[in-house]
């Protein structure tokens, strides 16, 4: 039977019952995961490419173009890009200096040491398969982008996975976990910054594009600190006593977009905007902010993200991938994995922390999740990667980041899927919270 909507409406009605089936199937696959020990994100992420063309779309009639038309994916990306936004603030919000007081060191050493051995051995790698990559929607991708962004994909630690995995096994107030956490939130922000230079250069179309980016990005960044730092303390520090959440979570949510407004305008990606803007967010007071900030927009992450993964899924099709697009995989694990836990747990090693720490560092340092797919659509919306490429990322990022479940020693006393029990204190506590509830 033909239905008596009109195109539009019909297609509106299509992307409604998309994120229908989107939120049960992610919530399905997600506490499927939990109860095998893994993050909730794996299988959020699993869901979207059972429902993508690797799994449902091989089925007779190709369900997943019936279910998930090409009309309707637009809609669904801005859905997703909404949540998107939401979290990459939060991430931005959650960065916490104090982190970095206990044994700075260490911290630090761990941190550009893990970096700099996976940025080098990406870009090792790039140079390797450039050459069956390098075509990208008819355009040639330059090799500097895409050795760039490979690094910067290799350089990442997923910190709001990494702070559940934490909670999880009871590690957030030993030395391993605050050491973990400290290193990682390093090893984020230079990888973003790392990528925010990828966007300029894939974005940019010469030499003069490429100066104007960088010097729009410094005026953008001075203002945001020297004027809008400032004045938003004042605002909300006195919005939130007044206890006024609901203006609050507005204002916050049209800043954050603004911001991704504007970084897009200067010519690198929206996620940028709304990390910056979580960064200048004043932190006090910590429970009102925590009460009517956090939380609201916690509980729309849990809503909007499972979207993201869907339309990351759609474009994930490992049945295209060929024999050498496998070998090239198994070097990109390879490359991972080596990359953050040689680079970790080497110089944790050398600076005194005993070898089974060392070894959990590295392990919890490898674990890459919802930040790795957030890395890999920049590079898909960039140009810079390839289907293939695209494909075979995401199965690294899942690899890694499932790793760490059997690897890991086992919690002191049992934990429950429910997340009951004893649960860390302090400021780490908001974070492993915070980092659980959207990722």
């Amino acid at each position: 039977m033909q239905s008596l909507a009109s195109p539009g409406e019909l297609t509106v009605a299509t992307v409604l019952a998309d994120v229908a089936i989107v939120l049960v199937v992610g919530y399905v696959f997600g506490r499927w995961l939990r109860r095998l020990g893994q993050p909730v994100v794996i299988g959020e992420i699993l869901a979207g490419i059972a429902l993508g063309p690797s799994l449902l779309g091989l089925l007779p009639g190709n369900p997943t173009a019936v279910i998930f038309p090409a009309e309707a994916r637009p809609y669904l990306s801005a859905i997703s890009q909404v949540g998107l936004l939401l979290f990459m603030f939060l991430v931005g919000w959650e960065f916490d200096r104090r982190v970095l007081a206990r044994r700075k060191t260490m911290t630090v050493s761990v941190s550009l040491c893990s970096i700099a051995l996976s940025f080098a051995l990406g870009v090792g790698l790039a140079a390797l398969i450039y050459d069956d990559h390098a075509v990208v929607a008819g355009k040639k991708v330059p090799f500097v982008a895409f050795a760039l962004f490979l690094g910067a994909a290799m350089s990442i630690t997923a910190f709001p996975v990494l702070a559940r995995i934490l909670k999880d096994r009871r590690l957030v107030n030993t030395e391993v976990g605050s050491l973990a956490l400290a290193s990682a939130a390093i090893d984020d922000v230079l990888a973003w910054c790392i990528l925010a230079l990828v966007a300029a250069i894939a974005t940019a179309r010469d030499g003069v594009d490429l100066v104007q980016i960088a010097a729009l990005s410094a005026a953008y960044i001075a203002v945001m600190i020297a004027v809008v730092r400032p004045l938003l303390a004042a605002f909300v520090r006195r919005v939130a006593l007044l206890n006024r959440p609901a203006f609050l979570v507005v204002f916050i949510a049209a800043g954050v977009f603004l911001s991704s407004y504007a970084t897009t305008w200067v010519g690198i990606h929206a996620i940028f905007g709304a990390f910056i803007f979580g960064l200048i967010m004043p932190r006090e007071p910590v429970e009102q902010l925590g009460r009517q900030i956090r939380e609201p927009f916690e509980h729309i992450g849990m809503v909007l993200l499972p979207v993201f993964f869907i339309v990351t899924g759609l474009s994930v099709d490992i049945a295209s991938l060929t024999f050498a697009n496998y070998l090239e995989l198994g070097a990109i694990i390879l490359v991972a994995v080596a990359g953050k836990t040689i680079g970790a747990a080497t110089p944790a090693l050398a600076l005194g922390l005993p070898a089974r720490e060392a070894r959990t560092l590295g392990i919890l340092m490898n674990t890459r999740g919802l930040t790795e797919l957030i890395v890999l659509n920049v590079g898909v919306s960039l140009g810079v990667l390839d289907s293939q490429m695209f494909t075979m990322m995401v199965i690294m990022a899942l690899v890694t980041t499932a790793m760490a479940g059997p690897l890991l020693p086992k919690p002191t006393w049992p934990s429950s899927t429910d997340d009951t029990g004893p649960a860390p204190a302090g400021r780490e506590r908001e974070l492993a919270h915070a980092a659980g509830k959207p990722a």
